[in-house]
Parts: structure tokens; sequence; C-alpha cells
């Protein structure tokens, strides 16, 4: 007897600045899962916010091109509704609840603010969902870069140096001093957005407050942040209680930096080198602190470590992502392949991750 198919959700698209890459990121998701394993039912999420269901065969239009890719249309709305030991999602038309649709997992391919934050995660922890990915505390510290660089400083991994500014405080440190305690060329970020999204490397006073004006479109904390020299390495991790790193890459920018056009946009963008070209006991060491950084984060599911390979051999962890791009050009499945996992496989162990901790998390006490 054939075993009963997995009802999949995947969540895709939402109101972040990312939304593009989130559709990208999904339809390759998509056409790699295993239909002989899936039923597939594809929520996207539209820039105002609504979740609605969509047509498998046309739910996107232009998905051949990253700048012009967007949603098509559908009427059929659907909400999250919490209920006891119910896995559903809850369809509605003309203001009216229509049948419930049972899901026995989510997998949100979410990028950024309202995604990737903890926020939907906790939505689907209160739903009784599992859902594929890192939990509601992960997610938020991992897509805060402030809180992310406190957190893994104080386990004893090397962060650049920085200075935090809030919207009420902006012109609390100004470009001389920045440049006193920093140096520069420095480095202006949004606290919480991923992609390189606002981000500016600064060369002059000049640039300065245009840099830190764009920064705080996307965020109320901006992040002004050394200039570390060295290579750029990145890792992925896989895993819940005993996670497992993969190979070292090394991306190579054509530009300043690995920016959001170079990662999405651009032909013929950084190059890509996979896997990295380094000796074993440095490979070992970036894949050790990626564990480092991925356990001092209480990260589960994935995550794709950032860091910086300095000449001297120091390592210098940039940033974690918590739900790394899945599109073509992505780092996170390319590292995968090139470590033994294809990308189908891949996305099978983070489905049975991700039911695996729900399951573990049931038979836990909530009340006395």
């Amino acid at each position: 007897m054939a075993s009963k198919k997995i009802r999949l959700g995947i969540l895709f698209g939402g109101r972040s600045a990312e939304h593009e890459v989130s559709l990208i990121s999904a339809k390759n998701v998509v056409d790699a899962l295993d239909k002989d394993k899936y039923d597939v039912f594809l929520i996207g999420i539209d820039k105002t916010g609504e979740w609605k269901l969509r047509d498998g065969y046309s739910y996107l239009m232009n998905h051949d091109n990253p700048k012009q890719v967007r949603l098509n249309e559908s009427k059929e709305c659907v909400a999250l509704v919490p209920q006891n030991n119910r896995k559903e999602i809850v369809q509605c038309r003309d203001n009216q609840l229509q049948n419930p649709l049972e899901l026995d997992v989510i997998f949100p391919v979410l990028h950024g603010t309202y995604g990737e934050d903890g926020t939907v995660q906790g939505l689907l922890k209160l739903a009784n969902i599992p859902f594929v990915g890192a939990g509601v505390l992960s997610s938020s510290v991992g897509m805060d870069k402030d809180v992310t660089k406190r957190l893994l400083r104080d386990a004893g991994i090397h962060v650049a140096r920085f200075i935090l500014l809030r919207d009420y405080n902006r012109d609390a440190y100004s470009f001389e001093k920045i440049v006193e305690e920093l140096g520069l060329p420095f480095f202006v970020k949004p606290t919480n957005a991923g992609s390189s999204v606002g981000v500016s490397k600064v060369k002059s006073k000049e640039q300065f407050e245009k840099c830190l004006n764009e920064a705080f479109l996307y965020d109320r904390k901006v992040l002004v942040e050394e200039y570390v020299q060295g290579r750029e390495i990145e890792c992925a991790v896989l895993g819940n209680d005993h996670p497992i790193v993969s190979l070292p890459g090394e991306i190579i920018p054509k530009h300043d930096f690995h920016s959001y056009d170079e990662k999405y946009m651009a032909d013929g963008g950084a190059e890509f080198i996979i896997p990295a070209i380094l000796p074993q006991h440095l490979v070992e060491k970036i894949q050790q602190t990626a564990i480092n950084a991925y356990r001092a984060l209480c990260c589960e599911g994935m995550a794709r470590v950032d860091c910086f390979l300095k000449g001297n051999g120091a390592i210098y962890v940039n940033e974690i992502n918590t739900i790394p791009g899945f599109t073509s050009q992505s780092m996170y499945p390319r590292l995968w392949k090139a470590s033994g996992l294809s990308y189908s496989d891949l996305i099978d162990k983070l489905i049975e991750l991700a039911i695996e901790r729900h399951q573990k998390e049931s038979v836990l006490k909530t009340t006395f």
C-alpha cells in the first residue's frame, strides 16, 4: 500500500523588500519537490499582506525576470485559525469562512521582515502547524544584526566593531567620531533587513548622510560597522539537535560588496567558488565557527552563516540567515550540492526536521 502523501503548504511572497526574491525562491522549491511524496498547496502573500491560495500552474507572472516577477491574482483568501490539535488553514471567500484545509507542514519561503523575523513563525506555532526552519527566538534574533552581534561576541566569536544608531539619536555620532572609532571606509546597514537591502559602503563624508537616510527607510535601528578586509566565505548549516555543516564557499564580488542587485538582479554578478579553495585546517575552523554561531543563536532547521576570513586566519562572522535564498543563484542549496546533498533531498530533509521538532515539542507540558 502506497504511503500517504505529505500535505505541504508553501508560504511565499510577503511584505518585505525581498518579496521578489521570495517568489523566485518559492518557484525553485516547488519545481524541485517530489510530487509523489507531497500534495502541494501554494499560499502567496501579496505586498499588502493578504494570504491567498494560488493556482499551481499560474501562480507567478514573469517568473523568468527577477525585476518583474509578481504574484498572479487570486480570490481564494486564507487565514490561520488556532485550534486544539488541528493543523488547519481556513479558506475565505466574500468575507465568509469556507471549508478548512488541513496541512501536515508549512515551508515558509519568506525572506526579510514579516517572514524571516519570527512573526510568521509565532503565528504558525500558535496554529499548531509544523514549519520548516528556525523557531521564533532564533528567527527574530538572527534577523536583528545588533542582537546577533552581541550574542556572538558574548559566545567568543569574532564580529566586526559597530555603533548602533536609533532613529531618535541618529545624530549622536558625527562622521568624524565614527571614523575615529571604526576607520574608513565603513558600512551603514538597517539592523532588520536581509539580502543587503539598504546597505551602503561609505567612503566619504559626502556619502554618509545619504546612506544613513537610505538605511533608516528600512528600520528604526541602523548599524554603522567597520570594514573587515577579508575573503567572503559562507557555510550552510542543517539540523536541529545535531546540526551538520557544508563545505565552505567563497564569494568574490565584482563591485565594492555583494549587493542586492549583484545577488539577484545583475547579469554576470559575483563569482562563486564552491567549494572554496582553502587548506583543510581552515575549512575545519570555518565549519566549526559556523556550527558555534548556529548554536549560539539557538538555530534549528537551517541557516547560512556568512564570514570574513582575514589574511592572518582570523574568522569574523558577518551575519546569519535563517531562511537563506533558494533561487538558482543562491549559495545555500549550491553549498549542499557541492557537499553531496541534492536540492530535492535537501528539501526532504528540511521537512523531516520540521515534523521531528513539532513532534518533540507536542509532548511538552504547557499547563500544571
